[in-house]
């Protein structure tokens, strides 16, 4: 959500941050209809007002034996009491109307995000690690998962497509990743461990940004929640209508959690396999920060998600998105992506945001500084630390045999039981 005040301030910056993001001018409309609602308060304050003064003014007219002044007053009065109504309510109407265009307009970029249209216009940041050289040619996830325990058909005949039915070491090895992650951001990165709500109410949704423009994106039950997108939606919202003490922060979560969605839009992309579920698992991270601290917050927190990418030794580049390819929330997002040998490209698997303030406003999080008496709006931020099923299937690309085997990274053998590779039946 955006702050109308500064939108009052500086329109044309306001229509140049959305022109970055591909977005027509709007902060003329913005503003006429905000003008045109304040016009509609301050008739009814007014009006308020003088109910009030012509109340008094009756009993003073009365103790003055002016009775035709006194009933002159009250049909004022009475005027007064079937307007102030409509006002009122011509006041609400157009403050909902105000709330909902600023609530469908996307967060601006911060000023150092390179202006782009999509994917294309994203500059590379950094590369990490080296692509293991084969001595055969390295098959994709998709092919050396089903023999070991990666059951596609099962998955598609109980729900459908973009479902899986994981079995034995492929399960446990999904779990042991996890488990890693979880263990590395709450003992090494001083994360928080929370286990959260796996469905929220409307409000939640919104809070984050997920409602009302991607409702679409997201499962509803028949009750009106709505199941996770991601952990940053429950995490996020458990500091929502709070005002935090300055000594608070910063506020680090992590959450392992089942995530939903309907993947809209993505007909045709990743099909086969197991990069784009409607049923995932993932370790979130969410940070809760003074605003003048998120920007180090950011980084920060694209470090914790590369340190699991480092530990499992998966190679991977970072990417600063370009203004188009931003999330909906995001002010400032970086993308991890690991490389796949068996696609032969590197595939996003964690996405860091800094939100500023953009979702404390819809959720009306705040907290009050040290030395003030007035509350200000913390910063968000969120990162996945990271997609475990992503993360599982660089772990099969990545560490596969030639044999169909595929070895076990060495920090995930103490969680597997001490099992160093996984073996089709029968190899």
């Amino acid at each position: 959500m955006h702050d109308i005040r500064l939108i009052r301030e500086n329109p044309a910056a306001f229509d140049a941050g959305l022109a970055r993001r591909g977005g027509s001018p709007v902060a003329a409309a913005i503003l006429d209809l905000d003008t045109r609602r304040r016009d509609v308060l301050t008739r009814s304050q007014a009006a308020q007002a003088r109910r009030n003064e012509a109340s008094k003014a009756i009993g003073a007219a009365m103790a003055k034996g002016d009775r035709a002044g006194a009933e002159a007053i009250k049909a004022e009065v009475a005027a007064l009491k079937d307007q102030i109504p409509a006002q009122e309510e011509a006041e609400r109407a157009l403050t909902a109307e105000l709330n909902a265009m600023l609530a469908a307009l996307p967060q601006i970029p911060a000023d150092d995000v390179p202006l782009g249209a999509d994917e294309a216009d994203n500059v590379e940041v950094l590369r990490w690690g080296s692509p293991r050289t084969f001595d055969f040619t390295p098959r994709e996830h998709a092919d050396i998962g089903p023999a070991l325990g990666l059951d596609f058909e099962t998955g598609a005949l109980l729900a459908g497509a973009r479902f899986t039915f994981l079995r034995g070491g492929m399960a446990r090895l999904h779990r042991a990743l996890g488990q890693f992650m979880l263990d590395l951001q709450t003992g090494t990165h001083g994360y928080t461990e929370c286990i959260t709500p796996l469905l929220v109410r409307d409000e939640a949704a919104f809070g984050t940004g997920q409602l009302p423009k991607f409702a679409e994106d997201l499962f509803r039950t028949t009750d009106g929640r709505w199941l996770i997108p991601t952990a940053e939606v429950s995490l996020t919202n458990s500091v929502r209508e709070q005002i935090l003490p300055d000594t608070a922060l910063p506020v680090r979560m992590t959450a392992l959690t089942p995530c939903f969605r309907s993947e809209a839009g993505s007909a045709g992309r990743d099909t086969r396999g197991f990069i784009r579920q409607h049923q995932f698992e993932k370790v979130e991270l969410v940070s809760i920060t003074r605003p003048e601290d998120s920007d180090a917050e950011h980084e920060r927190m694209t470090a914790c998600a590369e340190a699991v990418l480092q530990a499992l030794n998966l190679p991977y580049r970072k990417v600063l998105l370009c203004s188009g390819d931003m999330g909906f929330t995001a002010r400032k997002t970086y993308d991890l992506e690991v490389w796949l040998p068996g696609q032969g490209a590197y595939r996003e698997i964690s996405s860091c945001s800094n939100c500023g303030d953009f979702q404390a406003r819809r959720m009306n999080a705040r907290y009050r500084p040290d030395g003030t008496k007035t509350n200000a709006f913390v910063h968000t931020l969120n990162g996945s630390g990271l997609a475990v099923g992503r993360t599982l299937v660089a772990v099969l690309e990545n560490y596969q045999q030639a044999d169909g085997s595929v070895a076990v990274p060495d920090v995930l053998v103490p969680l597997m039981g001490g099992v160093a590779r996984l073996t089709p039946p029968g190899g």
